[in-house]
């Protein structure tokens, strides 16, 4: 990659987890809105539920979650109460009318539950909810939290896939970002997962982290392949201590350059690849045979708040403060304060306080750059196909990149629209071109590498 063509895709642009992004939401679609959306899904409808556990026993500095440090488990388990109180209120809305495909377990960290508590909120969410019998649970895993009791709980609700937090295993690197954790103790909870049946496991990795290198990277990778997980994601560090401050702890002196950030996750995707995982979307890695894998090369690859998935239900319920639920009409997000939250949901309440309705331009939009996200590649008859005239506008304006665009972001293939190779690590930029927000926005984001 040219340095100079590097410098003018590198900017700041969102990360398209969703379209359009949340700073776009508005108050506009509140718990009223939220309510009759739930009420509208049909007997037929797959859905999936996020659960989020916004509590730490400790704080890292580079993260950039909604969550808070606790050294008391009394906020937790009031917290809890209030989240019962939410799951009972959203099943006596959807009752009869979905069926749970999926269910995920984010943080902050759900793993600091004890594993009692972990054992009964499996247990609430099976009795409100009718689950598929192959119903998938994931759950982020911080492996210093883990102990066998927590293992053990993890299998009783029936987790299928196993996230564990790695970030770097350089002692160094750790102390800069406050979150030591050796390599042993990543192992032995990865050993202990799949004592339990657990096949599938995914790791994060992160680059551009402070004292990072090339080498340091690289090093991570290898260590980390030695554990043979399913997946992994290869996320490049987000410093953005205006919007975190916890961020503020890491002096910005200790962060590699652009230049640097680009080398340290080209060659840790190499190294990855080159031990037989497939690249999938921007950042993630499967085994061949993964179902990530699979929906990838089947073109049924999708994106949402968690990255890269394979699940297909159109409804996402987010539960818990700052979660954000997804239906055809929409997006809508919780009170991000855990106390207003609270009472928000207390005697049957809906804490939605944002969100947006969905237009028919935004629809066609957000198709486009979810397709480049997962695929780096669109097909102008599925296009005009799926969105008609509001498709056929968006075909003119990416026949225009195709053909006049110098910097060759999209090129014609066939019938296909499709990002060039050497294009690809700067996808998120391309995705910029087609969101009609980005340059009338005031938000501010990470950098695209």
């Amino acid at each position: 990659m040219r340095p100079e063509l590097a410098a003018r895709l590198g900017e700041n642009v969102p990360r398209y987890t969703s379209y359009p992004t949340a700073p776009h939401f508005h108050a506009g679609v509140d718990a009223a809105v939220y309510r009759g959306w739930l009420e509208a899904l049909e007997s037929g409808d797959e859905i999936s539920l996020y659960l989020h556990i916004p509590y730490c026993d400790r704080l890292c500095w580079f993260c950039a979650c909604h969550t808070k440090q606790t050294r008391h488990y009394e906020p937790v388990s009031a917290y809890l109460r209030t989240l019962r109180t939410e799951i009972a209120t959203i099943a006596s809305l959807v009752s009869g009318k979905g069926r749970v495909r999926a269910v995920h377990f984010g943080g902050g960290s759900p793993t600091m539950l004890k594993p009692e508590d972990m054992v009964a909120l499996g247990t609430v969410l099976r009795d409100s909810f009718d689950f598929l019998p192959d119903a998938k649970i994931s759950v982020e895993i911080e492996p210093n939290d883990m102990d066998e009791a927590r293992l053990d709980a993890l299998a009783e609700i029936g987790m299928t896939r196993a996230s564990l937090g790695v970030q770097d295993f350089d002692s160094k690197v750790q102390k800069a970002i406050n979150r030591e954790q050796s390599f042993l103790q990543t192992k032995t909870v990865v050993d202990g997962v799949r004592s339990r049946g657990v096949e599938s496991i995914n790791l994060d990795l992160l680059y551009g982290l402070p004292h990072q290198t090339r080498e340091s990277v690289c090093s991570t990778i290898a260590q980390a392949l030695t554990l043979e997980p399913d997946r992994m994601a290869l996320f490049g560090y987000a410093h953005v201590p205006w919007f975190k401050k916890n961020q503020t702890m890491i002096d910005e002196a200790w962060l590699p350059g652009p230049a640097e950030r680009f080398a340290q996750s080209q060659l840790a995707a190499r190294a990855i690849v080159d031990k037989g995982y497939e690249a999938i979307g921007l950042d993630h890695f499967a085994k061949p045979g993964d179902a990530l894998a699979l929906a990838s090369r089947a073109g049924t690859l999708r994106r949402d708040f968690q990255g890269y998935t394979e699940d297909r239900s159109e409804t996402l319920i987010g539960l818990g403060p700052s979660s954000i639920s997804q239906f055809r009409q929409g997006y809508a997000q919780n009170m991000p304060s855990t106390a207003e939250y609270g009472r928000m949901v207390a005697d049957g309440g809906l804490a939605g306080v944002r969100g947006i309705v969905l237009s028919d331009d935004d629809r066609v939009r957000g198709w486009i750059i979810e397709r480049l996200m997962c695929d780096f590649a669109f097909s102008a008859i599925d296009l005009v196909e799926r969105f008609g005239s509001a498709g056929q506008r968006l075909l003119l304006q990416s026949s225009s990149m195709a053909l006049n665009d110098p910097l060759r972001l999209l090129e014609l293939d066939g019938e296909s629209f499709v990002v060039p190779a050497e294009r690809r690590p700067f996808v998120r930029s391309i995705a910029a071109k087609f969101d009609k927000y980005f340059e009338s926005g005031t938000a501010r984001h990470s950098v695209a590498i």
